[in-house]
């Protein structure tokens, strides 16, 4: 029993009196008596809290946060800085925490850092999504890089997509745009996106904006409305502003280990799809109920798919590369001169000579870096085979053949000397031109085996492996044929 109620029954009903209650509680007498009176149970909170320490300085404190309204937010007294100014300036002996108790009480008497309020909001089905980029680390290829994680995100069900790029430019951009639709099953009328570049040329007073003119093109064409936040407003989307970190701590922790970025981004879409059977707290309806309320409204994707590539041209040089954006792509040796036209995807580059395809390299990002086709420098090896352990294309291709590449090596120049056992080596190397790297592989490996030591043993290898065999059956009473008598061919000997 509560002893406020002990304390007034024992006396009313029981006849205690004010001493004996006293020692049954264990309670001073006058606390007895202001039960007994009616008078509020326990302690009440002080109208005014004396500083007997502190007292001194509430004006100078005062001063200071008056004085914080008129400097950036982020060089403002804290706390901390406060109490170390009092020590160092007046000598204040009190403790750091009394401080910190005053100056959360000014901060609100002054109106200084006052929390944000929100609207709760009830978005409508179908018409907005919200759009942001954000960056993660995962090993790709056996190296740890950053990448970029595009997200996508309704406003109504909660649902969303992410995809991870090497970088943030206008060709991922869009192109993630458009895997982000597929996803969905449509196009909402209205994105929302910060004042990302790749969007927005100029930021003007208010709401508008001069957009990228590609990006006013690509819009149009998917016929969507943009919507940008105001600058240092990301509570504007922060559905997306929250998804960018939940998707880095459910999706990529711990840090994904992958061959490519084809790879993670399957994982990325299977996590994506399976959010699709959570609930939101305070919705009554999973994410994929929702969105099945939404999708109707959602505008249809067009017939034809964005061109989402750029073209350019170059000339080849002298190391029979084309420079594309800072970086080197290869061609055959023998077009070096030549000017050849290219097609900039967001993930390759291809490259034409006239109308005909010449070459096509996955695409790097960063500067200086060189894509070498190792088939494109064979031709010019063979004429200069001293050149082959040095060949950039050749080390770079090295590093990764199977290790029976470099016995069968080893016998080529054991048996025919080193120059002639390259340019051999380098005619085995030109199977690849028809066969699979798979089938070139067994059929090197066979040679090692076998002892073989010609470049025409290894192919002839190949060949026998790819012939179709034919089944014969045998004849038709073949057993009863009887063997041919040898013996006359003795007597031709003799014959006129």
């Amino acid at each position: 029993m509560d002893q406020y109620e002990f304390i007034r029954t024992a006396h009313r009903v029981y006849g205690k009196n004010i001493s004996e209650l006293s020692r049954m509680t264990g309670h001073s007498r006058n606390t007895v008596k202001k039960a007994l009176r009616g008078e509020p149970w326990g302690y009440s909170e002080r109208k005014n809290q004396p500083y007997p320490v502190l007292g001194r300085y509430l004006e100078v404190i005062d001063g200071w946060l008056e004085g914080d309204r008129a400097v950036p937010k982020k060089q403002r007294h804290t706390s901390r800085r406060i109490y170390h100014r009092l020590v160092e300036e007046y000598g204040y002996s009190g403790g750091e925490s009394t401080v910190r108790r005053y100056v959360r009480i000014a901060k609100a008497r002054l109106g200084l850092n006052v929390p944000g309020a929100f609207i709760p909001c009830d978005p409508e089905a179908g018409l907005e999504a919200e759009v942001d980029w954000g960056t993660a680390t995962v090993v790709l290829g056996g190296k740890r890089q950053t990448i970029k994680l595009f997200c996508m995100r309704s406003r109504y069900s909660g649902k969303h997509f992410v995809r991870a790029y090497p970088c943030e430019r206008q060709q991922a951009f869009f192109d993630a745009h458009q895997h982000g639709f597929q996803f969905f099953g449509g196009i909402f009328p209205v994105l929302i996106y910060d004042n990302l570049t790749t969007a927005v040329r100029k930021v003007l007073q208010g709401r508008n904006r001069i957009e990228q003119e590609s990006f006013v093109k690509f819009r149009s064409y998917h016929n969507f409305e943009a919507r940008f936040t105001n600058p240092a407003a990301g509570n504007e989307k922060g559905g997306v502003e929250g998804l960018v970190g939940f998707s880095r701590r459910n999706y990529l922790v711990p840090i994904p280990v992958v061959d490519s970025l084809e790879e993670l981004n399957r994982n990325l879409l299977k996590r994506c799809q399976a959010y699709g059977g959570h609930i939101i707290s305070g919705r009554e309806h999973t994410v994929n109920e929702l969105h099945a309320m939404e999708k109707e409204r959602l505008l249809t994707l067009p017939a034809q798919v964005y061109s989402n590539q750029l073209s350019t041209s170059g000339k080849v040089d002298k190391f029979g590369t084309v420079i594309v954006d800072k970086n080197r792509y290869s061609v055959p040796t023998s077009l070096v001169g030549h000017q050849v036209s290219i097609l900039l995807g967001v993930d390759r580059v291809s490259i034409y000579l006239r109308s005909q395809k010449v070459a096509e390299h996955e695409r790097v990002f960063g500067n200086n870096k060189w894509q070498l086709d190792p088939d494109h420098y064979l031709d010019l090896l063979r004429q200069r085979p001293m050149a082959f352990d040095s060949a950039r294309p050749i080390r770079q291709w090295r590093s990764r053949w199977p290790a029976c590449y470099e016995s069968l090596l080893e016998r080529f120049q054991q048996a025919q000397g080193e120059t002639r056992g390259i340019k051999d080596f380098l005619s085995v190397l030109m199977l690849h031109r028809r066969y699979t790297a798979t089938e070139v592989e067994a059929a090197v490996e066979l040679a090692v085996e076998q002892g073989i030591s010609s470049s025409e043993g290894v192919r002839h290898v190949l060949i026998y492996a790819n012939e179709p065999r034919v089944e014969t059956a045998p004849l038709d009473g073949w057993e009863t044929i009887a063997p041919a008598d040898i013996r006359q061919y003795g007597q031709l000997g003799g014959v006129q």
